[in-house]
């Protein structure tokens, strides 16, 4: 789970054909349930979950699903959920709306008690993307706003992969830059319209040094795993 529990040349830039991401402000925004002492009993040293999410609307925001399931929000009971987006934060109660998605990860849409007025939405994009489409990634590792540029590599065809967008990201020789808090990131084409949302990326852990150390993928492979922001949509038909 890409959450807060307190994802060639080696060098990665964002393209310049690409959309400046300062152009997205107020698009994308960390979010985070802190948990109430009932709910930490079972584990008293987590204090919450974190995750990012974009502004489907003023009053609506969309993330992975696992990040609503550990977040432990329903679609009935309102819970406080923290907002920031670099500009500061506040508490919004929320629930979710729905989940869309046939995949094993799902999207979910948030429902914000009230609408938060500097909320800004982004076209989504309605065609698949293309291989070797270059793309960035708008997340919140730490809580802190990192674009990041990578691109796409191909879609999965086989069990959990199936469907999913498979991308590869990397930031110098940093091929974890995508990782904790940026589930539910906004993966974004050149023309500055959503194309998928990041939900987990690729890692093994090996022993060094009596030391646990995660590695990425080979380079030129993908290490992000994202759903393709389409089944919104789907689901929209569907209704």
């Amino acid at each position: 789970m890409l959450a807060l529990f307190v994802l060639l040349a080696n060098t990665q830039v964002i393209p310049a054909a690409c959309i400046d991401p300062a152009q997205l402000a107020h698009s994308t925004v960390s979010i985070m349930r802190h948990f109430d002492d009932a709910e930490r009993d079972a584990r008293p040293n987590l204090i919450g979950v974190r995750g990012t999410g974009w502004f489907l609307s003023p009053t609506t925001i969309v993330t992975a699903e696992h990040v609503t399931a550990g977040m432990k929000l329903s679609m009935e009971e309102w819970k406080p959920l923290e907002i920031a987006d670099g500009e500061g934060s506040h508490f919004i109660a929320a629930r979710i709306q729905r989940l869309a998605g046939v995949q094993a990860e799902k999207l979910a849409v948030i429902e914000l008690e009230h609408a938060v007025s500097a909320a800004r939405s982004v076209a989504i994009r309605r065609e698949p993307l293309v291989p070797d489409e270059q793309v960035i990634a708008l997340a919140y590792p730490a809580g802190r706003l990192h674009p990041v540029g990578g691109r796409f590599v191909r879609f999965g065809d086989d069990g959990k992969l199936a469907g999913m967008a498979l991308l590869e990201f990397y930031e110098g020789e940093n091929r974890l830059v995508i990782d904790h808090g940026a589930s539910g990131a906004p993966v974004i084409d050149c023309d500055g319209r959503i194309a998928a949302v990041i939900s987990n990326v690729f890692t093994q852990s090996i022993v060094w040094a009596s030391r646990q150390i995660r590695i990425s993928t080979a380079w030129g492979m993908p290490n992000v795993v994202s759903v393709p922001v389409q089944v919104l949509d789907e689901f929209a038909r569907a209704d």
